[in-house]
């Protein structure tokens, strides 16, 4: 069982360590992963004087593009690939002010510290693998594992703790004195788990008193707009033509993948094996390696489509193609209980563009880019067989119809382009797309006529509001008086409502969350009644019903854990604000516009798209 488990573990700790390895080497001693000094390209920046070098920045983008490319089957888009070089750019660039800052604190590692990490604090990926069969970790049989290692994997394992370690201690540093106090951590349960019932009127003023009953002048609508000029702030905006090459399949496509299901039918049909053409043509991931197995499900837990299918055929025929929203499944039920419950496994073809379809469009954005340089969009999109549309695009909402957030176009528009100009044909998941600027107009300000309606309206709110707070003291009053609250609130036509249970976190229908009218139902007694509470839309007058107070037994049986969850996210939140406070404070060179982006294409090529 040992031996076992040494040889399972083996691999981790070897790729785990090699992986932090070439780290030190891209990050700390400027080689690339050949062993050889720091070539390519060069620097394409500096961190404080520091150089970025262009084997470091392709590491980092090589390592977040694979990542990317494995959580989705479609090849990465020309925005995704933007935004993934602008992460590994910061990523370096963190990096090195990682290493500066901890040069700067003299925080090191010794010798001894890294034996005792490695003897008793075995990395966290690597601790799974020494798991007993009560679920507890294993040092004995971790402490032989690492007796047995050669000499180079050792110098690996030290290289990943001398990296490691150093940084512990540097965020032990930036986070000293994030220990919440056993009151703050009763506060934090205590909002998840006081409760309270109660019932309270609503006075609505937005509806509750006419609008030509609140007069609003000219002076205060002024007044109001120099007061509070940054809510009339509006972004940069431009006017765009553009052209949409939508990538969704065409009919011809959808008909194909039907006769392409209808092809795998037959062959099924014809005696072929199920499982092994699941796994070669199945587009379910999930279950193509288990040879399209779905496994025993109850009906109705499919979608419609599917669900009726099954439930319609009998065991052992082969059914379909049938058409969900995931495309055409070929589906086998292997067991049917009745109307109950089945077992099936399926083949799916999902919509999808044939081989040609999408040479077709590629082919179409290609000379689309190429007639751009010489001739306008329209012209250019009308060559091809397509249209130009004119739309408004906004700074801070870069959206388009048909293609959706086309951040990379809008990053063109507003920092490089000038009317007239033509893009390149940008990519999302959607869509090819390509722009040309017709105008655009700086960030500015809305005009006091275009903003006077809303101000109106905010003034003349305000106004009932303070309406409303008068006619609840009122209430309250006659409360005092004696009155009770369904006497008055059935003279005065206002409903009562009850809530509850919900705790001071809860969002409650009709009132809303972490607002004064929730502080107000938690500072009540049961009977109570509150004083007008306002929110920013409503006003109320509230009477506590019960109060439950939270468990104090079983806050302390998870105190220890809260704590570290506290202490964890404290610490996560104050690394951030740390980096980003030495960001703002570094003198950062960026300089991979210039470098990997020549003019001339016989310059140095430009950075690689693909791995």
């Amino acid at each position: 069982m040992v031996m076992r488990k040494l040889r399972e573990a083996t691999k981790p700790i070897m790729l785990l360590a090699a992986a932090a390895f070439v780290a030190l080497m891209v990050f700390e001693w400027g080689m690339d992963i050949t062993g050889q000094s720091s070539g390519g390209l060069g620097e394409i920046g500096r961190v404080n004087g520091e150089p970025v070098s262009y084997d470091a920045y392709m590491a980092a983008y090589r390592n977040l593009y694979d990542q990317v490319q494995r959580t989705q089957e479609a090849p990465i888009t020309s925005q995704q690939n933007k935004e993934l070089e602008d992460a590994a750019w910061d990523e370096v660039v963190n990096q090195i002010l990682i290493r500066q800052e901890l040069r700067r604190r003299g925080i090191g590692v010794t010798d001894e510290e890294i034996r005792q990490a490695a003897q008793l604090s075995p990395p966290a990926d690597l601790r799974p693998q020494f798991t007993n069969e009560q679920g507890q970790f294993d040092l004995a049989a971790y402490q032989q594992f690492l007796a047995s290692l050669p000499q180079d994997q050792l110098l690996l394992l030290e290289a990943y703790y001398r990296d490691v370690i150093p940084r512990g201690k540097l965020l032990r540093q930036v986070s000293t004195g994030m220990y919440p106090t056993d009151a703050e951590l009763w506060r934090m349960y205590r909002d998840q788990h006081d409760q309270v019932w109660i019932r309270y009127i609503a006075l609505d003023p937005a509806t509750r008193y006419p609008d030509d009953e609140f007069e609003v002048t000219d002076e205060e609508i002024e007044a109001y707009y120099e007061a509070n000029k940054e809510e009339f702030a509006i972004p940069a905006r431009a006017t765009v033509k553009v052209v949409v090459l939508d990538k969704t399949p065409t009919p011809e496509d959808t008909a194909a993948m039907r006769t392409r299901a209808m092809e795998i039918r037959q062959r099924l049909v014809e005696g072929e094996d199920f499982a092994e053409l699941a796994r070669t043509e199945s587009a379910d991931d999930a279950t193509a390696q288990q040879g399209g197995e779905l496994g025993v499900f109850r009906k109705g837990q499919m979608v419609a489509e599917f669900d009726s299918a099954v439930f319609r055929s009998r065991p052992g025929e082969i059914v379909g193609p049938v058409r969900t929203a995931f495309g055409y499944h070929v589906i086998e039920v292997e067991q049917r209980w009745g109307q109950d419950s089945a077992q099936a496994r399926h083949i799916l073809i999902p919509f999808q563009r044939t081989d040609d379809s999408e040479i077709e469009l590629l082919t179409m954005a290609d000379s689309l880019e190429d007639l751009s340089e010489q001739l306008t969009l329209e012209d250019a999109a009308s060559t091809v067989g397509l249209s130009a549309t004119t739309v408004q695009l906004s700074e801070n909402f870069p959206f388009i119809q048909g293609a959706g957030q086309i951040t990379e176009g809008v990053d063109w528009v507003f920092e490089e382009a000038e009317p007239g100009d033509v893009s390149p044909v940008f990519e999302t998941d959607q869509a090819f797309y390509v722009l040309e600027l017709v105008d655009k107009q700086p960030a500015g300000y809305l005009p006091l006529e275009d903003a006077r309606p809303a101000i109106e309206a905010t003034l003349r709110f305000q106004k009932k509001m303070e309406q409303a707070v008068e006619e609840g003291e009122q209430i309250l009053a006659r409360i005092r008086q004696g009155e009770s609250l369904e006497s008055i609130a059935d003279e005065l036509g206002l409903q009562i409502r009850e809530a509850g249970p919900f705790t001071r976190n809860d969002f409650v229908p009709g009132i809303g969350r972490h607002n004064a009218a929730i502080g107000a139902a938690f500072g009540l007694r049961p009977g109570e009644i509150s004083d007008v509470v306002t929110t920013t839309d409503n006003a109320f007058i509230l009477e506590q019903i019960a109060f439950e107070k939270a468990d104090s037994a079983a806050w302390l049986s998870q105190k220890l854990e809260q704590r570290q969850q506290v202490i964890a996210a404290l610490q996560q939140q104050r690394l951030q604000e740390w980096i980003e406070a030495l960001r703002a404070s570094a003198r950062i060179v960026d300089r991979r516009a210039e470098v990997l982006q020549p003019a001339d294409e016989s310059d140095v090529p430009q950075l690689p798209r693909v791995f």
